[in-house]
């Protein structure tokens, strides 16, 4: 699975951006912030999950923390869009090429607007999935915002 496209994809725009660490295999998926904290023994609120919206009809990026729920309405005022609404499984396709549940930070088609979570500067090291369900990578708040040239948000 370390040979699948979308992880040589994101560990590409890894090394691009400067980052460091190694991409890492887990034994099973981890669709789930709790399944990936489980398997990598750390806090839910340090998984950093990529959630896509549909933000009027263009794709969000929200990195929140695991312990978190996105609040549509409150996001959807501050980044200026009238409606902010899950994206269905085809429109996160469509727009960063890897399924939900492996949604990386980096790694897209093109890029996507992005806002990361305020909570997960607490973590010393936060864990985003790298393109595929089984594949995460370590990194900090600070480089995770340098990566994606993301916007600091409250997401609840």
């Amino acid at each position: 699975m370390s040979n699948h496209p979308n992880v040589q994809l994101v560990a590409d725009a890894l090394q691009a951006g400067g980052a460091t660490a190694e991409i890492v295999i887990l034994a099973e998926a981890a669709p789930t912030a709790a399944a990936a904290a489980e398997q990598l023994g750390c806090e839910v609120g340090a998984i950093a999950n990529s959630l896509i919206f549909d933000g009027d009809g263009a794709p969000v990026l929200i990195l929140t923390s695991g312990a978190h729920r996105v609040d549509t309405q409150k996001v959807a005022a501050a980044i200026g869009v009238g409606k902010l609404r899950r994206a269905t499984p085809e429109f996160v396709k469509e727009h960063t090429g890897q399924p939900i549940g492996g949604v990386a930070p980096v790694g897209h088609p093109a890029p996507v607007p992005t806002y990361v979570d305020a909570a997960l500067q607490q973590y010393d090291v936060i864990w985003a999935a790298a393109g595929i369900p089984h594949s995460v990578f370590p990194t900090s708040y600070t480089e995770l915002l340098g990566l994606t040239k993301a916007t600091q948000i409250t997401v609840n």
